[in-house]
């Protein structure tokens, strides 16, 4: 026989919520009811489908029970592992990312969190547990169970999966004893005899260290602060002892897409030649990238690889570069397909944004990464082979267990890109910590290479000669679009040039280190501050300015982004092109695509535009497309009214995009300082027990 919520409800009920809830008696009411939000844009069709799916299973179903299935579904969406019921009752606005109240204006509809707040957590999980679709995390031989709850955490059964195949993994590389060179010491001090600035620690000398001693280790920094540098001396000092013994270790790198696996190529392979280390040591380090797709062998419409637990990956140390941008459900695959002796080194910004699917690895596995938490015994070690003090470091003490991971983490300090005096690194500082008031202090009076501008209105003719020009400093200073538009004119081979010239390669090569100059930045795709919008106010100041021509939807000059990894091209997700002119065989002009290749040679490709299906213009890409990715000038265009992906981890990503130059774009006062108070929380319970 079905409950009603009359039934379930234990607490007084106000007399509106009454009224809203007479109606909801049944499955079949509730149901009806998130029709109506799935109109309203509150759910997805996609968790109402979820729903439908668990009430053909279980007819009758708990209305409670299915309100939260249908809630666990939405977090997904939002990038959560799963739905925080206590959590949810206490903040549900903020949990689920659900509409204000005033949107109830609308016409009489019981809103998200009106239902919510007639609820009490204990009872809503005890009618959650007693239900026949739903597993308990620590129950054995319910595996067919759609639903998992786990403590106050309820799951889709995959997501919990991942998690536990995750903690597992991580569990027993943690304490798996590996061997530590006796000469320790003298290895490290070889390949850090230039040290670290005067009175700082040697931070990448002690990441180094502590990732000799497990099969898991993270380094973890802001930009600048020597992430390469310091996994390339890594992998020099793992492949030393190896090949003195005649077996090379057989080392893999890998990174989440296509422009971070080109930025790390080229990187890496200029680190290498700079190691002091033998030069049997210096060929048996890898300096070629792969995506992490194609290390895993990806299968096209599947979400199987071709490496997995039963045909693992033949190799015995991985690095894995940009890892905030690896999900949930990409890490469980990562680490299924691992050797069990294989050793995996993650290396990543934990403050930036994380993947765009649910999950975020990264940020929950270095959560104690600022404190550092190392146990006395961690520590001692530390200083013993690393020959420095951490007294005063600021670390905080751990707990061997409470902190098992931490002791297998290392955060990098110090940026060399931004120093002390650096406003970038200020700023971005500001913003990490979310000091929102210091932050507008600093825009007010900016250093040199940070600049603000308050838009007047959508036809801020100040904001059009940002786009051209840059800050108008010239050709040494910040510069805009005209930059590489002019650089195609300049710096074009003579008329008569052979097709098959290597000029031309190199012209290509000269226009898309030249766009690398200036980039704009969005928070999000719609609207006039939008990527969408703003796409087409570049394209129409540029070509009202002379610079391109376009009548037609291919043009020279036009900058198209890859959206999904074209594998028979050999283009992947994020990859910049630039259209140009080039001679065809019999000397015609002939407009073809030019795209860096992904080895690191500095080599150009050049595409047909009638080959390119999954591209779009990217004279603004959103924060999360340009990760991976950096620019000399970048410009942050905020939207004009507050928005879910509005955090301070948007801006600080955005912010650190930028090499020299960073200039942040505001249509509405405000926005700014709503963006930096807001901090992405995404609930999981990624290693809970295991910090």
């Amino acid at each position: 026989m079905s409950r009603t919520l009359d039934d379930l409800l234990p607490t007084p009920l106000q007399a509106e919520h009454l009224a809203a809830l007479a109606p909801l008696k049944h499955s079949q009411d509730l149901l009806a009811l998130l029709d109506r939000w799935v109109e309203r844009g509150w759910l997805r069709a996609l968790d109402r489908a979820f729903v439908s799916f668990l009430e053909e299973r279980e007819a009758g179903s708990d209305p409670l029970l299915l309100l939260a299935a249908a809630l666990a579904s939405h977090q997904l969406g939002h990038g959560h592992v799963c739905l925080d019921l206590e959590q949810t009752l206490a903040e549900p606005d903020f949990a689920l990312s659900l509409p204000p109240e005033g949107d109830a204006l609308a016409g009489p509809l019981l809103l998200p969190s009106q239902l919510l707040a007639t609820l009490e957590p204990s009872t809503w999980r005890q009618r959650i547990a007693a239900s026949r679709l739903v597993a308990l995390g620590d129950a054995e031989g319910q595996d067919a169970r759609p639903l998992v709850l786990s403590g106050q955490r309820l799951y889709l059964r995959r997501y919990w999966s991942y998690e536990r195949r995750i903690d597992r993994s991580l569990q027993q590389r943690i304490v798996a004893d590996e061997s530590i060179p006796a000469d320790l010491p003298a290895r490290l001090e070889q390949l850090f005899e230039d040290g670290a600035p005067a009175g700082q620690v040697d931070w990448q000398k002690l990441a180094c260290a502590l990732a000799t001693r497990a099969a898991f280790s993270i380094i973890t920094g802001g930009p600048g602060t020597g992430k390469t540098t310091t996994v390339v001396r890594l992998l020099a000092l793992l492949q030393g002892p190896a090949v003195e013994q005649g077996r090379p270790l057989r080392i893999r790198l890998a990174a989440p897409t296509g422009k971070a696996a080109a930025r790390l190529t080229e990187s890496i392979g200029q680190q290498v030649e700079r190691l002091r280390v033998s030069a049997e040591v210096r060929a048996q380090i890898p300096t070629e990238v792969s995506t992490v797709h194609r290390l895993l062998g990806s299968r096209p419409g599947s979400r199987h690889f071709r490496h997995h637990a039963g045909n693992p990956l033949p190799l015995d140390v991985l690095v894995v570069d940009e890892a905030s941008m690896i999900d949930l459900e990409m890490m469980a695959n990562l680490l299924d397909a691992l050797p069990a002796q294989a050793r995996l080194v993650l290396l990543g910004d934990k403050d930036q944004l994380a993947s765009v699917e649910a999950g975020a690895v990264l940020g929950d596995l270095c959560r104690y990464a600022e404190e550092g938490r190392y146990t006395p015994a961690t520590q001692a070690w530390l200083e013993q082979v690393g020959g420095q003090s951490l007294q005063g470091s600021g670390l905080q003490p751990g707990d061997a267990q409470q902190h098992a991971l931490a002791q297998q983490v290392v955060m990098l300090r110090y940026s060399r890109r931004f120093g002390e005096g650096s406003g970038i690194g200020q700023l971005a500082r500001l913003v990490n910590l979310q000091q929102a008031r210091q932050a507008r202090d600093l825009l007010s009076m900016p250093p040199e290479d940070v600049f603000g501008l308050s838009l007047r209105g959508e036809h801020d003719r100040a904001f059009d000669r940002l786009l051209l020009d840059g800050l108008g400093r010239g050709e040494d200073g910040p510069q805009g679009y005209r930059h590489y538009l002019r650089s195609i004119g300049r710096h074009r081979p003579a008329p008569g040039t052979p097709a098959d010239a290597p000029a031309w390669e190199q012209w290509a090569a000269l226009v898309l280190n030249s766009f690398e100059s200036f980039q704009l930045l969005c928070a999000v795709r719609k609207g006039p501050w939008g990527v969408e919008g703003l796409n087409e106010r570049v394209a129409r100041v540029l070509h009202n300015a002379g610079l391109i021509d376009t009548r037609q939807p291919w043009y020279e000059g036009r900058p198209v982004l890859v959206t999904r990894n074209d594998y028979g091209l050999g283009l992947m997700n994020g990859d910049i092109g630039i259209a140009l002119r080039l001679p065809d065989e019999n000397g015609e002009p002939l407009l073809r695509v030019a795209f860096p290749r992904n080895d690191g040679s500095g080599g150009v490709r050049f595409v047909l535009p009638s080959r390119l299906n999954e591209v779009e213009t990217v004279f603004a890409m959103t924060v999360h497309k340009s990760q991976g990715s950096e620019f000399s000038h970048t410009a942050l265009v905020l939207p004009d009214a507050l928005n879910p992906v509005l955090t301070k981890e948007l801006v600080y990503t955005g912010i650190t995009r930028a090499k020299h130059c960073f200039s942040l774009v505001e249509p509405r006062a405000g926005v700014f300082e709503e963006a930096v108070e807001r901090k992405v929380r995404r609930i999981s319970g990624l290693m809970l027990d295991q910090g």
